[in-house]
């Protein structure tokens, strides 16, 4: 697997992994957006990143933007049922909403210029290249992949 392949090369570091999940592992033009109900899990990509999410140098979160207050839950509720594996605690879901509506890549871009760093190599998949234009403007520290890395 390609995502494994590349983790390697911080074999000897913590790593925290970042994934979006609307487009990544959600598939995100399937159902009326924020009905997260009926949206289709992209089985391949979770599955490889369950497995990287066993290696005992990773540390993987959720890192996700919600139009409204109400996705948080649906949101939770999805991962709960295609993609548990992802910690409760590391599920970071931000509201727009809440965040008067603030551009989505702002709000990532922000967040992670605020997560404690401790040593750790931070890494970002992303499918939105304005995500990961904006998160490196105000992060040059962080590895930046798009959700290509899960296609093999």
């Amino acid at each position: 697997m390609y995502l494994k392949e590349y983790l390697k090369q911080f074999k000897d570091k913590k790593i925290k992994l970042f994934v979006d999940m609307d487009g990544v592992i959600v598939d995100y033009e399937f159902g009326a957006p924020g009905d997260y109900d009926i949206k289709r899990p992209l089985f391949d990509s979770i599955k490889k990143l369950e497995e990287v999410s066993k290696l005992p140098n990773v540390e993987l979160f959720i890192f996700s933007v919600t139009r409204k207050n109400v996705g948080y839950d649906q949101k939770q509720g999805w991962l709960d049922r295609f993609a548990p594996f992802f910690k409760r605690e590391n599920r970071i879901i931000i509201s727009r909403e809440a965040n008067n509506y603030t551009e989505s890549s702002l709000l990532k871009a922000q967040a992670m210029a605020e997560m404690e760093r401790d040593g750790s190599v931070m890494i970002l998949i992303d499918d939105d290249p304005r995500n990961l234009n904006k998160v490196h403007e105000l992060n040059d520290d962080v590895y930046l992949l798009k959700d290509t890395v899960l296609v093999d």
